[in-house]
């Protein structure tokens, strides 16, 4: 391992770990890993198994890839429209998180007067959350039909065919919260 990602799974380690209150000895028993082990790491003198990263990125609950990395500052910021924007049939669908969270799409959905939209069916046993935040949004998915105003939800199954509509004769706006199901071991 290189120095410089040594140096930054090291003060990430321990980062994450002060953050969430947690002692070397407690941090190691969720990562079922010895607590000598976990402060090697932390020294930023070890050179780690792929399965040894897999455990410590698991019980901080973040990706190898963010105990990798050099530290973050404390926040960033993102000007409007420069997070991914897609447009499928004149509907307007961005990202609203600039960082991956696994297992999880949260997006906000724009739809102009008269506009539908078809959602794409995800993996089986994936569980999908839309709320109107402006506007009408009608929902069809597995045979049923709901009308939503602001600050409506619907939860369905996501692993369906689905549809988002807009009757209405101004802009609809919602957003998309899909929990994506386990992936099989």
């Amino acid at each position: 391992m290189s120095d410089d990602i040594s140096t930054h799974l090291a003060n990430n380690l321990r980062q994450l770990r002060s953050a969430r209150g947690l002692t070397q000895s407690q941090i190691a028993k969720q990562a079922g890993l010895p607590r000598a082990t976990w402060a090697h790491l932390e020294t930023g003198a070890a050179n780690p198994t792929i399965s040894v990263l897999s455990r410590a990125a698991a019980a901080l609950r973040v990706s190898i890839e963010e105990l990798l990395t050099a530290p973050r500052g404390q926040g960033r910021f993102y000007p409007a429209g420069s997070l991914p924007l897609r447009t499928p049939n004149r509907a307007r669908v961005r990202r609203l998180l600039p960082d991956p969270i696994p297992g999880v799409d949260l997006e906000r959905i724009e739809l102009d007067p008269g506009v539908r939209m078809v959602g794409a069916p995800h993996t089986p046993g994936t569980r999908e959350y839309l709320t109107c935040e402006l506007g009408r949004i009608e929902l069809v998915a597995g045979g049923e039909s709901w009308r939503l105003d602001p600050g409506d939800v619907v939860a369905f199954r996501g692993d369906q065919k689905h549809s988002y509509h807009n009757p209405g004769d101004r802009v609809a706006a919602g957003y998309s919260v899909v929990i994506l199901a386990p992936l099989a071991p």
